[in-house]
C-alpha cells in the first residue's frame, strides 16, 4: 500500500471511511470490516462525531481496541449532533475534542476537521481552539470540509503562524469534478493542502454494481436511500455518464471501479480515498483498485466526464 502525506502524517492512498459504522453497521459488523482494512493495509480511518448518531467513533475505537497506535484517526465537528451540540466556537471545539476523544478510547486524534463552515465565529477563534488543542497533544494536525476557496484563504490569513489546515474534504469524483471548477483543488496546490474526496465513487454509481436500465442492486446504498436523495444520484445526466463509463471500461479491460480510485489517486493532491465498506469484500475490492493509468486513459475518462 502506498502512503501520501498530511503534514507529519503518512496515510495510506487507500482510506476507510467510517459513515456506515453505528448507522448499517452494528458493532460486530464494524469489527469485521475495520479487521479486514488493517489486514488490506489500511491505516487511514476517517469518521466525524455525528456518524451513526456518535456511534460510529465509539464502534471504531472499541474495534482498534490495542492496534490504536499502529493507525491513524480522523474525526469531525461542527454538524448538528443535537439542538446544542454543534458549530465551531472555541468553547464547543475543546468540549467536542474531549466528547471525541472519550469516546474513540484515545489520547488524541491524528486529523481533526471542522465539518462544515460556521459563518457565526471568525475562523481566527476557530483555528485558535485548534491550536490550543494541537499544543495540548490531543490533536496533531487539523483540517476542514465543505469550504470554499475564499474560505480557505480567509483561514491560512487567519492561522498567524499556528497549525494551518492541513487538509480539505470536499465531493469529488468521476462525476462529480466541481473542485475542478470552482478553483478548491488548484487552490490545496498553491496551499501546500491534501485533498480527501468524499463520495469517491458517487453513492455506489461507480462501483459498476449499478448499471443503466437495469433496477438498482437490492441492499445497496442507493437502493436504501430515501427517494428524495435517489433520485439526484439517479438523474439522466449521471445514468448516462455511467453507461458511458462502463462502456469505456469493458473497452479497456479495466473495471469501472479501478478507473474511479486511480483517477482520483493521479491527482497529486488526493492524499486518500476514504471509501466506505459495509463488508469485508468491498474493503478487499476497494485496495485491489489502485493502478498507474495511462496518460491517454485518464484523458479519456477527463472527455467522458466533463
Amino acid at each position: 500500500m502506498d502512503h501520501r502525506t498530511i503534514g507529519s502524517l503518512s496515510a495510506s492512498v487507500v482510506g476507510l471511511g467510517c459513515n456506515n459504522f453505528g448507522a448499517r453497521l452494528d458493532e460486530g459488523q464494524t469489527q469485521l470490516v475495520v479487521d479486514a482494512a488493517i489486514d488490506a493495509g489500511i491505516n487511514f480511518f476517517d469518521t466525524a462525531d455525528i456518524y451513526g448518531g456518535t456511534k460510529s467513533e465509539l464502534f471504531l475505537g472499541r474495534a482498534l481496541g490495542a492496534r490504536r497506535a499502529d493507525v491513524l484517526i480522523a474525526t469531525k465537528f461542527g454538524m448538528p449532533i443535537d439542538a446544542e451540540h454543534f458549530g465551531a466556537r472555541p468553547e464547543y471545539v475543546r468540549q467536542a475534542c474531549e466528547d471525541s476523544l472519550s469516546r474513540l478510547g484515545t489520547d488524541h486524534i491524528d486529523l481533526y476537521q471542522l465539518h462544515a463552515p460556521d459563518d457565526t465565529v471568525p475562523i481566527a477563534d476557530t483555528l485558535g481552539a485548534l491550536r490550543e488543542l494541537v499544543d495540548a497533544g490531543k490533536v496533531r494536525e487539523i483540517g476542514c470540509s465543505n469550504l470554499t476557496v475564499d474560505q480557505l484563504r480567509e483561514a491560512r490569513a487567519a492561522s498567524a503562524g499556528g497549525p494551518t489546515f492541513a487538509t480539505i474534504q470536499n465531493q469529488y469524483s468521476l462525476l462529480w469534478r466541481e473542485p475542478e471548477r470552482d478553483g478548491v483543488l488548484a487552490e490545496c496546490e498553491s496551499l501546500d493542502m491534501g485533498f480527501l474526496p468524499f463520495y469517491p465513487l458517487a453513492n455506489g454509481l461507480l462501483t459498476g454494481k449499478v448499471r443503466p436500465g437495469e433496477p438498482i442492486p437490492e441492499g445497496t446504498r442507493l437502493a436504501l436511500m430515501a427517494p428524495e436523495r435517489s433520485q439526484h444520484w439517479l438523474s439522466d445526466d449521471f445514468v448516462a455518464r455511467v453507461g458511458a463509463l462502463l462502456a469505456y471500461a469493458d473497452e479497456t479491460g479495466i473495471p469501472i471501479l479501478h478507473l474511479a480510485f486511480s483517477w482520483l489517486l493521479s491527482h497529486s493532491r488526493v492524499t486518500s480515498v476514504i471509501a466506505g465498506a459495509s463488508r469485508p469484500e468491498q474493503i478487499v475490492a476497494n485496495v485491489g483498485a489502485v493502478r498507474d493509468l495511462s496518460p491517454e486513459v485518464i484523458e479519456r475518462l477527463n472527455e467522458l466526464t466533463s
